[in-house]
C-alpha cells in the first residue's frame, strides 16, 4: 500500500447523492474522514439513472464539493449500484485440489468460486458478486478461508448477485461522463452493511434494511457470511408521496409534513393535534391532524416491513435472527420506525449509525444516511489492504473482474 491513499465513496442515491472522501496513511491504526458532500440528486429513478448526462453533471458537482471539503484531489470513485433489477441466488462448485501435495492454493480458491458462476441467466444480466459462505474440504464445511489447508475435493457455497447489463452501463457511462475514473460498481446491500455491521453482529445472524428514497435494499448475515440480498421498489419518497395525496398538495410541502411532524407511532398522537399547513407555505391553507399524517407513515412503513418479512420467509429466518435488524437509510430517521420494526418482524431493531473504526470529521458521517457512502469508501480501503487491483489478476472474473474485494470484504 502506498503511504497515503484517498479513496472515495459515491452514493448516487433516489434523492440525495452523497461523497465520503477517507485518506489511509501507512502506519494509520483507522482510516480519517476528510471530506464529505451531498447533493439533491435528479435523473434517477427508484436508485437506476434515467439520464445519463443529467447524472454525469450531478456526479461531477458532488465530487467537485467532496474535493473542496477535503482538499484533495479526487480521481476515482466506488460507487453504488441500486435498483429492483438486483437480485442474489445460492449457487455451488467443486472442483479437485490441483496440487500433489494436497494443499490448497489461491488458485484453487478462485477455480471453484469460478464454478458457481455457471448458472442459467439472460443475457440481458450480469454477474456483479461471487461471495462465498462456507467452503467445504472433503465433507468437511463450515470453513470461512480454505488457503493452506490440505484436501482433495474443495467445494464452496456462495451467494451469487447479478444485475441489469443496461442498469450497470448506464451507471458506467454517468461516472465516465464526469471525468471520474470508476473504481468498482458495489450492489447497495453490499455497501450499507459494510459500514453499521460488526463481526459478533454477522455470526449471531442480523439484517440491514436500508430504507432509501426510492427503494429499500436488504442484506442477511448468518455465522459471519452474507447469506442473501436485494432491493425492493419502494423507500421514503413513497411516504411523501402518499401524504401529498392526502392532503392534495405539493410534494415539497408533503416532504416538511413528513419530516417536521411524521411520526410512525400512532396511539402515541392526541387525536385533536392539528398541523396548520399555511405555516409550510401550501396556499390554500387549512389544517390536518397530525394522527392521519402518522397512519400513512405508519401503513406504508408497514408495506417495506412486510416485503422484507418475506424475503426473510424465503430463507427460513422470519423471527429467527438474533441480531436483529439494523435500520440505514433517510426513512430509517422516522421518529419511532424501532417501534415498528420490532411489531412487524419480530426482531430486537436499532438504527445503524456509521463511523465506528473511523477517525477525522466524524460528526458529519454518524448519520443513518450516509451508511452507503461510508460503506463503499470502506469497501475501498479493505481493497487495498487486501492487495486487490483494478486488473483483476488476484480476482475471480465476474463483470468487471473484481469479485476478490467481495469475497475478502464479506469474510469474517
Amino acid at each position: 500500500m502506498a503511504k497515503e491513499q484517498i479513496i472515495c465513496g459515491l452514493d448516487i442515491g433516489t434523492t440525495k447523492t452523497r461523497v465520503v472522501v477517507l485518506q489511509k496513511r501507512k502506519g494509520d491504526e483507522k482510516p480519517s474522514v476528510i471530506g464529505v458532500s451531498e447533493l439533491h440528486s435528479s435523473g434517477i429513478k427508484r436508485g437506476e439513472v434515467k439520464d445519463v448526462n443529467e447524472v454525469s453533471d450531478l456526479i461531477h458537482k458532488v465530487v467537485d464539493e467532496a474535493e473542496r471539503t477535503s482538499g484533495q484531489s479526487i480521481e476515482s470513485v466506488f460507487v453504488n449500484l441500486s435498483g429492483p433489477h438486483i437480485t442474489a441466488i445460492s449457487s455451488k462448485g467443486v472442483v479437485a485440489v490441483s496440487r500433489a501435495d494436497q494443499e490448497i492454493s489461491k488458485e484453487d480458491k478462485q477455480r471453484v468460486l469460478r464454478t458457481t458462476e455457471a448458472i442459467s441467466i439472460p443475457t440481458n444480466r450480469k454477474i456483479v458478486h461471487v461471495i462465498p459462505k462456507e467452503f467445504i474440504i472433503d465433507g468437511e464445511g463450515g470453513i470461512k478461508d480454505p488457503l493452506g489447508m490440505n484436501g482433495v475435493r474443495l467445494e464452496v457455497s456462495a451467494l451469487v448477485v447479478d444485475a441489469s447489463v443496461s442498469a450497470m452501463g448506464n451507471l458506467t457511462k454517468a461516472v465516465d461522463g464526469s471525468g471520474i475514473d470508476l473504481d468498482e460498481m458495489i450492489v447497495s446491500p453490499l455497501a450499507s452493511a459494510m459500514s453499521v455491521l460488526s463481526k459478533r453482529q454477522k455470526e449471531l445472524g442480523v439484517l440491514v434494511l436500508d430504507i432509501g428514497g426510492g427503494t429499500s435494499s436488504i442484506s442477511v448475515f448468518e455465522d459471519g457470511s452474507i447469506i442473501h440480498a436485494a432491493v425492493l421498489p419502494i423507500g421514503a419518497d413513497h411516504i411523501t408521496n402518499d401524504i401529498a395525496i392526502g392532503l392534495r398538495t405539493e410534494i415539497d410541502v408533503a416532504e416538511q409534513v413528513k419530516l417536521e411532524y411524521g411520526t410512525a407511532d400512532v396511539k402515541g398522537v392526541n387525536k385533536k393535534e392539528m398541523i396548520d399547513l399555511s405555516e409550510l407555505g401550501f396556499e390554500d391553507g387549512g389544517s390536518v391532524s397530525r394522527r392521519y399524517i402518522a397512519e400513512i407513515i405508519h401503513a406504508r412503513l408497514d408495506e417495506i416491513f412486510e416485503l422484507t418479512d418475506k424475503e426473510l420467509k424465503k430463507l427460513s429466518k422470519q423471527g429467527l435472527l438474533p441480531g436483529g435488524v439494523v435500520l440505514v437509510g433517510g426513512g430509517a430517521k422516522i421518529p419511532h420506525i424501532i417501534e415498528v420494526a420490532k411489531e412487524r418482524l419480530k426482531l430486537p431493531a436499532q438504527i445503524g449509525l456509521p463511523g465506528g473504526g473511523l477517525d477525522g470529521i466524524l460528526d458529519k458521517i454518524t448519520d443513518p444516511e450516509y451508511a452507503t457512502s461510508v460503506g463503499l469508501a470502506l469497501w475501498g480501503v479493505e481493497g487495498s489492504e487486501s492487495g486487490s487491483n483494478n486488473s483483476g489478476s488476484d480476482s475471480v472474473k465476474g463483470f468487471f473482474g473484481k469479485i476478490f474485494k467481495s469475497i475478502k470484504t464479506f469474510m469474517p
